[in-house]
């Protein structure tokens, strides 16, 4: 499993190189020009690094069913909270912190909206997101429900993950249909082909492969390519980005197939023990590199005057460092006393009437 940590941050920085130097609006005014004129070769490849988040859907599906076997509500509930929650609440503070600094990168948030943001239900509430990517937090935060219970809550078997990964696809395929918002937002069509295939995956890891697993990976990749090619195609001369439908196409097919490399066991030899911290490094680094690395690039380039590439390795770099720091320092010994704490607290017995 080192080589899912492995790709987990290569998803991370897929999608850090796409908010530096694949897109436009706040990061140009950082960079005081397009990053498309800075990095003409870079920009081009870093356009598809939004895919990142599909890549971490396929990984999350995979690793949401791994950690949840064998375990009870009670533990995927407390696992989930103190594995999102720590580092979560630090990267608002930091970013808030810097948005009342330097107001003129990212403008800071209304009281009132930072503290709905505390509750990771800020985009559903219609409160402004401290954090750009926490809207792919909602995301997640719909899966586990959903999985949880339709399928923890009885206890993870072969048969009810193969059952709710059915379902699933064939409501998503309903859904569209209807053009209904709440079954929209419940259902997530747009994501939901990853999180199945990757929970088809695992079951593949675990069982050996067969052909009802395999073909609910390949309507996955089916299904995803098709909503990740609608979402994120824009032909060229729209609005100065262009994206290649092939591309991503091709893009969504290598994001499973890394996956089923881990899976059917291909990438036992990269067992090498940094993958580990890679791993642990991915949610923090995934928190804080957008706004806060938007930050440092507008400091090293437009005051300090650092070249741009010395600007943008030094970002990435101050990044992976911070997000080492949060986990050492938050993540580990918070998180450890939020699951202790959630642990020891007992459901109220409701009081017999008296007689």
């Amino acid at each position: 499993m080192l080589a899912l940590d492995g790709l987990r941050l290569v998803a991370a920085l897929m999608v850090c190189l796409y908010h530096y130097t694949g897109r436009g609006g706040t990061v140009s005014e950082s960079w005081h020009q397009s990053p498309s004129a800075l990095f003409p070769a870079l920009s081009r490849a870093s356009v598809y690094g939004c895919l990142g988040v599909q890549f971490f859907f396929v990984i999350s599906g995979f690793v949401i069913c791994m950690s949840s076997w064998g375990r009870t509500l009670g533990d995927f509930f407390r696992s989930r909270v103190s594995r999102l929650y720590p580092a979560y609440w630090v990267a608002l503070a930091l970013v808030t912190a810097a948005s009342l600094v330097l107001p003129v990168v990212v403008p800071p948030v209304r009281l009132d909206e930072f503290l709905v943001n505390l509750t990771m239900l800020q985009q559903p509430m219609g409160a402004t997101r401290v954090l750009g990517v926490c809207w792919t937090l909602w995301a997640e935060v719909r899966f586990y429900a959903l999985f949880a219970l339709l399928v923890v809550v009885r206890g993870v078997t072969y048969r009810r993950v193969v059952l709710f990964c059915a379902g699933w696809t064939l409501a998503v395929a309903v859904c569209r249909t209807t053009g209904n918002a709440l079954t929209d937002q419940v259902l997530m069509p747009e994501y939901a082909p990853f999180f199945v295939g990757g929970l088809a995956l695992y079951l593949v890891h675990r069982f050996g492969g067969n052909p009802l697993l395999w073909g609910i990976v390949a309507v996955s990749l089916l299904l995803g390519q098709s909503e990740a090619t609608r979402g994120l195609w824009h032909p060229a001369g729209h609005s100065g980005l262009h994206r290649d439908p092939y591309v991503v196409v091709l893009i969504v097919a290598l994001a499973f197939g890394a996956v089923a490399a881990v899976a059917v066991g291909w990438t036992r030899w990269a067992s090498w023990p940094w993958l580990t911290t890679a791993g642990a490094l991915t949610y923090p680094f995934y928190l804080v590199h957008e706004h806060l690395g938007w930050f440092v690039i507008r400091v090293l380039h437009r005051a300090l005057g650092l070249p741009p590439g010395a600007t943008l390795g030094a970002t990435v770099l101050a990044m992976l460092v911070l997000a080492w720091l949060i986990h050492r320092f938050v993540e580990k010994p918070l998180g450890r006393r939020l699951k202790n704490a959630l642990r020891r607290t007992t459901v109220p017995r409701t009081p017999e009437p008296a007689a």
